[in-house]
């Protein structure tokens, strides 16, 4: 097997594991807080120990020797985390991770600031269809259901968890370039964030059966910290369109855990708003890598 081919199935592994958070969070009998707060500390542990370059990279010379650059990039990626589980503790499944996905937009809105990077043209259209896609989500009303019981409160969280990824991308691609730190220090500077800050609302704590637990672990573990293994040991050998499309994936999978396992069904208006936020970074991704590949 290739190269290639075990980047191709490290990345299908990737965006498998990141897919199941949805269900998986509705499926544990902790609150929210409890859930944002335990999972996350097992995933700092976990990528500490299965990720060398999270053992340093937290001070540069460029930082002056201060650890700030990477804690203030995981504290972005602390709140994409976060909300990202009380999100889908409120609304569907499909709902959140939607609307997750709306990161990118608020990622070209901010890069003339954060990146001093120009919006051209070509982004005005992504950002348009984007936006109308973020739109659908409110024509209707959702009634609340057992698995989603306050969907307005839900959305809205779901929006704040894209807006910390956009910001945890910008952050990182800001480490990456400056020599700041480490990226893979400032994800487990991150999850720990996530996981003190969030503590003090998951006390106490209450009698959970070993099956809980062990949802928690998995989240932990697998569905963070595997995944995130996965994805940068294969970055490197798959061109970024295709590994954009595989990983988009998760957006994909996502609700059809939550149906499988909470038979949880999203509203019309979501499925289609969703349907044009993924056709429009798809096309995007393709576009871009169509104008950058080199002549041959």
């Amino acid at each position: 097997m290739t190269g290639k081919s075990i980047a191709r199935l490290q990345l299908l592994g990737a965006a498998f594991l990141f897919s199941t958070g949805g269900a998986a969070i509705k499926a544990a009998d902790f609150s929210g807080w409890q859930i944002a707060s335990f999972r996350s500390g097992i995933a700092a542990v976990a990528l500490w120990l299965m990720t060398p370059a999270a053992r340093r990279g937290w001070t540069s010379r460029e930082a002056g020797g201060a650890p700030w650059p990477v804690v203030l990039v995981g504290a972005a990626y602390a709140g994409c985390l976060t909300l990202f589980v009380l999100a889908n503790r409120l609304t569907t499944a499909a709902n959140t991770i939607f609307l997750q996905s709306t990161a990118p937009l608020y990622l070209l809105v901010l890069a003339p600031w954060l990146l001093k990077e120009r919006v051209r043209r070509e982004d005005l259209g992504f950002m348009l269809a984007v936006g109308l896609g973020l739109a659908l989500f409110f024509v209707g009303v959702e009634q609340p259901v057992a698995t989603a019981p306050d969907p307005e409160k839900g959305n809205l969280l779901a929006m704040g968890s894209g807006l910390c990824w956009a910001l945890a991308v910008g952050g990182l691609r800001w480490l990456s370039s400056t020599g700041r730190g480490s990226p893979a220090a400032a994800v487990v500077s991150g999850n720990l964030t996530a996981f003190v800050v969030s503590l003090p609302l998951a006390v106490p704590v209450g009698a959970h059966g070993l099956g809980d637990w062990a949802i928690i672990g998995y989240l932990g573990v697998f569905q963070i910290a595997l995944a995130y293994v996965f994805v940068t040991s294969a970055i490197h050998s798959i061109p970024a369109l295709e590994a954009s499309v595989i990983l988009l994936l998760e957006p994909v999978l996502n609700p059809l855990w939550a149906w499988v396992v909470q038979r949880e069904t999203p509203g019309a208006w979501a499925l289609l708003g969703g349907a044009v936020i993924l056709g429009a970074t798809t096309y995007k991704s393709w576009n871009e890598s169509r104008v950058t590949a080199p002549v041959t």
